[in-house]
């Protein structure tokens, strides 16, 4: 078993930095699909109160759970501030989505002890490892 199917199957509650409340972006679409394969799914969108039926938070510092996966949807410029918020909850996994990469964020969230997969799918890691149910 590899390090990211190890990731997605002891992992439970994903924390999603950028979720959208438009069912036409992969930021939403993505969350949904993870959602139907069991897992727990927290929106963090500033702007949205509630998402797929999950009550939405402004921040990952809002979130009273614990956090296993903190998957981003958010430009590469905001992923160090980001990595800084992973940490600070004591996040396992920093995992920034397809076409998302920061050296910055990336060294930040390893020293801190967070394992760092990034410019990767979720969903399509998910399937391709996994499969859907």
């Amino acid at each position: 078993m590899n390090e990211i199917e190890r990731i997605l199957r002891e992992s439970r509650n994903i924390a999603v930095v950028g979720c959208s409340t438009n069912p036409a972006k992969e930021a939403h679409k993505v969350p949904l699909y993870m959602k139907m394969q069991g897992y727990k799914i927290i929106p963090v969108n500033p702007f949205a109160e509630e998402i797929l039926g999950e009550k939405a938070y402004k921040k990952l510092e809002d979130i009273p759970d614990e956090i296993d996966i903190v998957n981003v949807f958010r430009p590469d410029e905001e992923t160090p501030g980001i990595a800084e918020e992973a940490i600070a909850k004591k996040a396992n996994v920093l995992w920034l989505q397809l076409g998302i990469f920061n050296k910055e964020a990336a060294e930040k969230a390893e020293k801190a002890g967070l394992k760092v997969i990034m410019n990767r799918c979720i969903k399509q890691e998910h399937e391709r490892l996994i499969g859907s149910k």
